[in-house]
């Protein structure tokens, strides 16, 4: 008879990271797998479950317009809780530092139902940036009991913290996720860009923490590298967010060589990471998917929970200060050396096989 496993998502970043998951535990007998969606981004979640040829088999609908972090924590408990009671898994598996991820945690904490927490260990030790991330991460730390952590330093913070359960290294999933879709050669066609005629930027801006002055210090920047680097263009997808767009669309639409587009799919940013010749970020993900496929990284903001990155070369920390944004990206694009040292850095992340590594150790935990 099949354990019952539970899977809880509710973002974009949590469907792509967890979709090899999904798959690996499936093919596995010994598991009958939910899915669980809090709908905290419900279309997009969809859209790359399907990519995957998966789909979530319950939708709590949480989501409500302008809802607080204290709404998304408490309509996730009221919903999840009762699914849990009915389903009783054996064991609810989250993922990364989501409020949707500490509310899951939380939640099975309650029943007390075994947690598995996928990339754990991640740690900036400031509590307030990533807000709320680290403070999530650190919670569901308190009360997994297995911790799959993505490197060997994440390992360490585990142990460092002296947390209970099980700690595995077992590679970051979304490596899993980027291999898969890019060798399937995906496409993503930005109307009025030929992406042979320039360098292109790939640009993604959205974390909480970069909200209001900061992201207007970032748009400077962009305008400010296309000024120095006339054979550079800018790729922006735009994220949903009104607190971003009101900032980044009155400072950067129009301008001829910049590109501002919805938010791509995941095949679609998989491409432009191939296509495009630097990324500027305040994104986590993407500081682990651009060095699998050797593109140098910017990450737009104070701190990064991902310092492997920045230690192997892969990525370097500039924050939102328009002047230290342009000095940088203008020496990567004007120095041939010193941007391949970034592009040929070894990546820390992982080969790709962190999916199967999960189920392995899942099993190896009910035998």
């Amino acid at each position: 008879m099949p354990l019952p496993l539970a899977i809880v998502l509710g973002t974009r970043p949590e469907a792509i990271k967890l979709a090899p998951v999904i798959q690996a535990l499936r093919r596995n007998p010994q598991w009958q797998v939910t899915v669980i969606s809090t709908g905290q981004h419900r279309e997009m979640v969809a859209q790359i479950l399907g990519w995957f040829d998966l789909q979530c088999n319950y939708d709590l609908e949480i989501m409500q317009p302008g809802q607080t972090l204290e709404q998304i924590t408490c309509r996730t408990l009221e919903r999840l809780s009762p699914v849990l009671q009915d389903l009783a898994p054996r064991l609810v598996l989250v993922q990364g530092d989501t409020t949707t991820a500490f509310a899951a945690a939380l939640a099975s904490f309650y029943q007390q139902i075994p947690i598995a927490h996928v990339e754990a260990g991640l740690r900036t030790d400031n509590l307030f940036s990533p807000y709320p991330e680290e403070a999530n991460r650190r919670l569901i730390s308190q009360i997994a009991q297995l911790h799959f952590a993505p490197t060997p330093l994440a390992v360490q913070y585990l142990k460092d913290s002296r947390v209970t359960g099980q700690i595995h290294h077992t590679g970051n999933t979304v490596i899993d996720a980027l291999l898969q879709v890019a060798g399937q050669n995906p496409d993503c066609p930005v109307a009025g860009l030929d992406w042979q005629k320039y360098r292109v930027l790939l640009a993604t801006v959205h974390r909480r923490e970069n909200w209001g002055a900061p992201l207007a210090q970032i748009a400077q920047a962009f305008l400010g590298i296309l000024a120095q680097v006339p054979d550079t263009a800018l790729v922006l997808p735009l994220h949903p967010n009104p607190r971003v767009q009101d900032v980044l669309k009155p400072a950067l639409a129009g301008h001829p060589r910049i590109f501002l587009t919805p938010p791509l799919d995941y095949p679609q940013l998989v491409a432009a990471i191939q296509r495009c010749y630097l990324i500027l970020t305040d994104s986590g993900g993407i500081q682990e998917e651009a060095p699998a496929l050797g593109k140098p990284v910017l990450v737009l903001r104070d701190t990064t929970e991902r310092p492997e990155a920045i230690t192997a070369g892969t990525a370097a920390l500039v924050g939102t200060d328009t002047d230290k944004i342009i000095t940088k990206a203008v020496e990567l694009l004007n120095e041939p050396t010193a941007y391949a040292r970034m592009a040929n850095a070894v990546n820390p992340f992982g080969d790709g096989q962190a999916a199967q590594r999960i189920d392995k150790i899942i099993t190896e935990y009910f035998a």
